[in-house]
Parts: C-alpha cells; sequence; structure tokens
C-alpha cells in the first residue's frame, strides 16, 4: 500500500506539474475561487462515490503553483476539485493507473503507459472539443466545448470498430472518446454517485 501510495503523489506530482500552463490565469480555477481547504476538499469528493472519495487524497495547485496536499488519502485514489479551469468545477477522483495515463495525456507522452486499465469518476460532469460530430484531443478552429454529463471512465485503448461502440457521444451513454488515437478510452454516462460500490 506504501509503494501505490508513493506512486499515485509522485504520478500526481507529474500531472499536476505539466498542467500549471493551464492553471496559469488562475491557480483555483474559476469555478472556485475564495474557497476555504475545507469546501475544496467537499468539492473534489464529491466527484466519485462517498465509499471512494471519503478515503480518497484530494490535492490541489496551490497559488505559488506548486502542488498541496489538502487531505491524505488510504485507498489509493487521488481526487482533484476541478480539472479544466472553467466557471463550472469538474471534480475528479482516480486510481493510481488513471493518474499515470492523465500524467501523460497532460505531458503529452507518444502513449499513454499505464500496464493496467485505470478508472476514473467525474460525478459532475466534464468537458470537452467537439466538431463535426467529432470529439478532439484538444482545441482547435471551429471547434465547439461541450459539457458532458456525470460519467466514469476507464482508461485503457478501446477501439470502436473492434468493440461495436460509438466514437461519440449518443443516446446510448456509452462511447469511446479520442478514437483511433493512442489515449482512446472508454466513455460512461452514469452519475458515479448513484453507482453502488462495496469495498472490502
Amino acid at each position: 500500500m506504501v509503494n501505490r501510495l508513493r506512486f499515485t503523489a509522485m504520478a500526481m506530482l507529474m500531472l499536476m506539474v505539466a498542467a500549471a500552463p493551464l492553471f496559469a490565469a488562475e491557480k483555483k480555477g474559476k469555478g472556485v475561487e475564495g474557497m476555504s481547504d475545507e469546501q475544496l476538499i467537499k468539492l473534489a469528493q464529491s466527484g466519485a462515490p462517498s465509499e471512494i472519495s471519503k478515503e480518497a487524497g484530494v490535492q490541489v495547485m496551490g497559488e505559488d503553483g506548486k502542488l498541496k496536499e489538502l487531505k491524505k488519502g488510504t485507498n489509493g485514489f487521488t481526487c482533484l476539485p476541478f480539472v479544466d479551469n472553467k466557471k463550472d468545477p469538474d471534480p475528479m477522483c482516480m486510481d493510481p493507473a488513471a493518474t499515470q495515463w492523465a500524467s501523460d495525456f497532460i505531458g503529452g507522452a507518444p502513449k499513454p503507459t499505464n500496464t493496467e486499465a485505470g478508472i476514473a469518476y467525474m460525478a459532475k460532469g466534464g468537458w470537452h472539443w467537439q466538431k463535426n460530430g467529432k470529439v478532439l484531443m484538444k482545441e482547435e478552429p471551429g471547434a465547439k466545448l461541450m459539457k458532458d454529463p456525470p460519467h466514469w471512465m476507464i482508461f485503457f485503448p478501446f477501439e470502436a470498430k473492434k468493440s461495436g461502440l460509438p466514437p461519440a457521444p449518443n443516446k446510448g451513454g456509452v462511447y469511446i472518446m479520442f478514437e483511433e488515437t493512442p489515449y482512446s478510452h472508454l466513455m460512461v454516462m452514469q452519475n458515479p454517485s448513484k453507482i453502488p460500490v462495496k469495498l472490502k
């Protein structure tokens, strides 16, 4: 467990350092400005089922641009009060494999290096760029910023053609995001806070 937690801390450090430019304008995010540490912890924990988030660590970028631990975790999960610097906060909770995936993605690695599937929860939804019905990995001319409903994700390579799943949001509620890239992953539009979780 100690090694698992150390891995999580190191991966989160890489993630937050790599993401520092995204938070340059407002370190805490537009929608969380002025929140106390207690409020940020509560917001971060709202990203996943309480059975998971109550034992998870909570981290945030401090005003000095350095990683700040608000709460130590005991189950290997790490929660952030927000991911994108948007007015509407989008907290996310990740296990170590998902944290590694996110670190690679933001750091610009050619492909994710996690060797097992990672799981992440976003019970308040998130954001993505979309153009001509295609989900994009980053903003580009003509793209629209779209709000995602509450969902959870599996960070491991998926192929729409082999799985039979669509590569864009649909009424079925499940799709492959970033299809035909090394960062393709499964999106499940199900509210994590309504999923019954039983932990040993």
